[in-house]
């Protein structure tokens, strides 16, 4: 079985689990380390105090005849009695003067644990703190000198951990807190770039991210899956868009030939009814393959082409030219001002779009075209009305499909393949908007298009 590496995700969670885990043991031995409830030597400072306090009593009463009188009187001359108290027992155990009460207990207990002289020590028993043993000769006999002391300081912070089980799992989860956050860092950075790409290509921005490729071994994998997916959306739209250009560019030969046939025809046999169809027909035909071209040159690479756009710039130039084939018509555009936006795409394509959509509403109109701007946080929504004769409510959604024409508005006389809508379709939901058409109150037909825009 191999070892997590830590550059993978799954090596760091379990890293992190361990290192808490560490942290956590690290923090028990040492507050056992630091616990008074525990057997530890006596620190340095007391120790000296203790034994002074020893070679004073030796000193005084080594040579008492009486060892009770002497005991007695050590008694009365400790002035700090209640606070700071003396026991003896000699080498078998034996208490020469009897501690009463919990001290009993206590002493007995901690004897049994430090009985040697050369090494003293002290223990905590409930706020009683019990140090020795010192050597000390009283009567001319051999003890054993113990110390207890009222214990009055407060336990050390990770004693009070210990001892509450709830404070202790709030220490160990605000101590695993700034590894858990790198660690959802970590995890939610490279996740949140992947999200980002995924919106930009819903958005049609479909372009390769080196960022993806950074990160844990798991997402620099799902990145690197990523990059070569967009890679094959590329190449797989360009070779659409091309197999496009070239149909329609070998379809037009054939169609020239034809049209060129029709008219020695017409020069051998004269005019009639069956070749002026005929004639009709390849150039509606002729028209088709045109726009298609049209269509295509303009589409091939385009999804790969993205700029940073001012909406003002953008469709500033349509709006006038707009306004100038209006006036050449005897008719009127009316434009409110642009909103100072941006927004990322295709100039060409979205030039063409909303292009298509005024022109075929100067084309229809009776005398007026409008066009308003809106901007708000849901995009940008572009609206075109016109007062002309409109669009049933039941074509409203067919006139977007390419080659469609609308039965009351248009015949095969009026100019167009059906192309022009369908164009503005495709490049509106390149760019991940959307376009509707609907019956405009001001009597013509009204398309709607929304188109994200940059925060």
């Amino acid at each position: 079985m191999n070892l997590p590496k830590f550059s993978s995700l799954y090596g760091r969670i379990f890293a992190i689990f361990w290192l808490t885990m560490l942290l956590v043991l690290i923090a028990v031995i040492a507050a056992s380390q630091f616990d008074p409830r525990q057997l530890h030597d006596v620190p340095s400072g007391p120790l000296q105090d203790m034994k002074e306090k020893g070679q004073e009593i030796t000193s005084r009463y080594q040579n008492s005849p009486s060892l009770r009188t002497a005991l007695m009187q050590i008694e009365r001359n400790n002035v700090d009695r209640g606070k700071l108290d003396y026991y003896f027992n000699d080498t078998n155990g034996h208490w020469l003067n009897p501690p009463m009460g919990m001290k009993v207990r206590a002493l007995n207990n901690f004897i049994t644990q430090s009985d040697k002289s050369d090494l003293p020590q002290q223990r905590l028993y409930g706020r009683l703190m019990l140090a020795g043993p010192i050597p000390v000769v009283i009567a001319n006999r051999e003890l054993h000198m113990y110390f207890t002391v009222r214990w009055h300081q407060p336990p050390p912070f990770l004693l009070q951990l210990l001892d509450k089980p709830f404070q202790l799992l709030l220490a160990v989860m605000l101590t695993s807190t700034p590894l858990l956050l790198w660690l959802a860092w970590a995890l939610s950075k490279p996740a949140m770039r992947l999200e980002k790409a995924a919106q930009k290509v819903a958005r049609g921005v479909i372009e390769l991210d080196p960022e993806l490729e950074k990160g844990p071994s798991e997402f620099k994998q799902a990145g690197a899956s990523f990059n070569q997916m967009v890679m094959a959306i590329n190449n797989k739209i360009s070779e659409q868009q091309r197999l496009l250009s070239n149909i329609s560019h070998e379809l037009r030969s054939p169609l020239t030939r034809l049209r060129m046939a029709n008219a020695l025809a017409i020069r051998k046999q004269g005019e009639s009814a069956e070749l002026a169809r005929i004639d009709t027909e390849a150039e509606r035909l002729e028209l088709m393959i045109n726009e298609l071209l049209e269509l295509s040159r303009r589409q091939i690479d385009a999804h790969q082409i993205r700029q940073h756009l001012s909406i003002q710039e953008l469709w500033g130039d349509t709006i006038e030219d707009g306004k100038f084939e209006a006036e050449q018509q005897k008719k009127t555009l009316i434009c409110h001002q642009i909103p100072n936006a941006f927004m990322t795409g295709n100039p060409n394509l979205l030039i063409s779009a909303v292009e298509n959509v005024i022109r075929n509403a100067i084309r229809y109109c009776e005398r007026f075209v409008w066009v308003d701007f809106q901007h708000n946080n849901g995009g940008l929504t572009i609206k075109i009305e016109d007062d002309g004769p409109g669009v049933d409510e039941e074509e409203l959604d067919a006139i977007f499909r390419p080659f469609y024409r609308v039965s009351t508005a248009r015949d095969r006389h009026s100019g167009g393949a059906g192309l022009g809508l369908a164009i503005t379709h495709s490049v509106v939901t390149q760019h991940n908007g959307h376009i509707k058409a609907s019956r405009s109150q001001r009597g013509g037909l009204e398309v709607q298009i929304t188109l994200p825009v940059d925060l």
